[in-house]
């Protein structure tokens, strides 16, 4: 009998310690859009291709009880990722990454961005997160 409590109060302990992924979504094209509909904001994104080997990723957030819409617009190169949440808005945290010609875009719950999100890089180093922009349409 304490084994059995035992083994469950340790998966119990491993399943509430790692996020969540509410809801995850991949674009392979540009202009193809993505969209994530977790916690209390609707999100939709797409990308274009930019400057040198950059997409130019544009994720335009909307809150389901009404008030403004935020666009945020970053340059991701291959390999680059990087989190954050929206201001004013409790809930998930949104990460974006590349890999080639696809982008992926997640909502994890239960995890908080740190003012000073780090992007990795493609060669494994970390950097500030950005270029990117954040505002009301």
């Amino acid at each position: 009998m304490i084994r059995k409590t035992l083994s469950a109060s340790v998966l119990a302990t491993l399943f509430l310690a790692a996020p969540a992924f509410a809801e995850e979504a991949t674009i392979g094209r540009p202009i193809e859009a993505g969209s994530l509909h977790d916690g209390n904001l609707d999100m939709v994104v797409y990308y274009v291709p930019a400057e040198g080997d950059l997409l130019e990723v544009t994720a335009t957030f909307a809150p389901k009880t009404g008030g403004d819409p935020q666009r945020v617009v970053m340059g991701l190169a291959d390999g680059d990722s990087v989190a954050f949440s929206m201001p004013g808005h409790r809930g998930p945290l949104y990460a974006f990454s590349r890999a080639g010609d696809e982008v992926t875009v997640s909502s994890e719950t239960g995890m908080r961005a740190d003012a000073k999100a780090l992007t990795r890089l493609a060669d494994g180093s970390l950097r500030a997160a950005g270029p990117a922009s954040v505002g009301p349409m």
